[in-house]
């Protein structure tokens, strides 16, 4: 087997001579390019010739030209060689994550904070990097990564499972979302006192969607002093908004929520220190990917911006 490689690796080392030679028509500027001397040049070519029965190279006075034979073989083997470099490039890419493609998973709030900023960093750093986006809950995310269907995803905790990590990277503050003319908004324009929402519907995520939301809602609520009425599930953020603006109830969501400009719909700080959920990368535990690797660093990046600007 190794004297297989061997000759293998010879005999690539050989077209390389060929095709050098042919090029600068001179066995002297081809040795100089090559950095060898000009008798091993001559020697390598030499059998190049007997192993394909053919002679490739015609030598003169003049320089060097190629025969009928050895045209044909330089074009073909030129686009084979190009073709080699260019597949030794596209590995030594992959290997260092600059190229190939990269499926995430993403919560649907990631949208409105870290994931815009991200993205458009490790565009600009990885162009040839495909990124593929699927929005998902975290408990799908976890199906997903399972399956292999997902390199990394940005979930919400908490996450506790087998064969998974999770990175803390941002934690984001509850904030009340409300009907513009919940009677609520109409005493001021500053926090809220969450007592004041005692009698109101709240609109939630589905406990096995988002225990950490559904728990951190029916906890503050508790604190507060009373049980939330809860009368509408979503699974979306967006659908939770779009059922406030409706008039359907209130709802505590994240911060970056902000960002969702809807008609109809007011968002105001809790009164008190704030609580907060936290948002951070889904990953398969001991598991090697550069691409992967190169867009946590983004995430990385971001949230340090995010949490820097706040």
């Amino acid at each position: 087997m190794a004297a297989l490689y061997a000759k293998r690796i010879m005999e690539l080392r050989q077209l390389r001579y060929f095709v050098t030679i042919a090029e600068q028509g001179s066995f002297s500027r081809a040795a100089e390019r090559l950095h060898i001397s000009q008798p091993p040049l001559s020697t390598q070519i030499k059998a190049l010739e007997d192993e394909i029965g053919a002679r490739l190279l015609e030598r003169s006075n003049r320089g060097v030209t190629l025969t009928a034979a050895g045209a044909a073989f330089f074009e073909d083997i030129r686009s084979v060689l190009a073709q080699l470099e260019h597949a030794v490039e596209r590995v030594r890419q992959a290997e260092r994550g600059d190229a190939g493609t990269l499926s995430i998973g993403f919560v649907s709030i990631a949208d409105f904070g870290i994931l815009p900023p991200t993205l458009k960093s490790f565009r600009a750093r990885y162009p040839q990097v495909d990124v593929q986006l699927h929005e998902l809950t975290t408990d799908a995310q976890i199906r997903e990564l399972r399956a292999a269907e997902l390199d990394l995803s940005i979930g919400l905790a908490p996450v506790d499972e087998p064969g998974l990590t999770f990175t803390p990277l941002l934690q984001e503050p509850l904030m009340l979302a409300a009907p513009t003319t919940h009677p609520v908004l109409q005493e001021g324009s500053g926090a809220v006192d969450l007592r004041a929402l005692a009698k109101e519907p709240f609109i939630v995520p589905p406990r096995n969607i988002g225990p950490g939301l559904y728990d951190l809602t029916l906890s503050l609520c508790q604190a507060a002093g009373f049980a939330p009425r809860i009368t509408q599930h979503a699974r979306q953020m967006q659908t939770v908004i779009g059922l406030v603006s409706c008039g359907m109830g209130v709802a505590l969501v994240p911060a970056s929520l902000r960002q969702l400009k809807r008609p109809g719909v007011q968002y105001r700080p809790l009164l008190g220190q704030p609580a907060t959920i936290e948002l951070g990368i889904l990953q398969l535990s001991q598991t090697s990917n550069p691409l992967r690797d190169n867009f946590n660093q983004a995430l990385r990046e971001a949230a340090l911006h995010l949490l820097t600007r706040t």
